[in-house]
């Protein structure tokens, strides 16, 4: 699925679209500094009925947010530099413990990623509008 956005209400008519696919419990976000991976992430926490403040979690590497349908774990792996630091925030214990984990810079960790059923979201910002791509 591709959509074009270049406002921020646009967002809800991705979300609209995306949400009844997403039928597994591993979100790849992929973006360039600034491309809307924490706002994308505050639609969808919204529309999962969370009541939480979404931020973005650089520096606390992973947020939980409440929803009814369980806890959804928002991480930001940008400043970890391989693998093995990823294994030691205990990412194998939130995945297993997840309705929901949303990875920002899951590059660092996408081998191991690869193997969980999991989908995928690019966002492009080409500074006129944003092109997103999800699987």
């Amino acid at each position: 699925m591709e959509f074009k956005i270049d406002k921020i209400q646009d967002w809800q008519k991705v979300i609209d679209e995306i949400l009844p696919q997403l039928q597994q419990n591993i979100l790849m976000l992929k973006g360039n500094l600034g491309a809307g991976k924490t706002t994308f992430t505050q639609f969808l926490l919204k529309n999962l009925g969370s009541t939480d403040e979404v931020s973005s979690p650089t520096y606390s590497i992973v947020n939980e947010y409440d929803t009814p349908k369980g806890i959804v774990f928002h991480f930001d792996l940008y400043r970890l530099k391989n693998a093995a630091e990823v294994e030691d925030i205990g990412m194998d214990e939130y995945l297993d413990n997840a309705f929901l984990s949303i990875i920002e810079w899951p590059e660092v960790y996408e081998e191991e990623l690869i193997h969980f059923p999991h989908h995928e979201m690019t966002i492009e910002n080409n500074g006129e509008y944003r092109v997103i791509n999800f699987r």
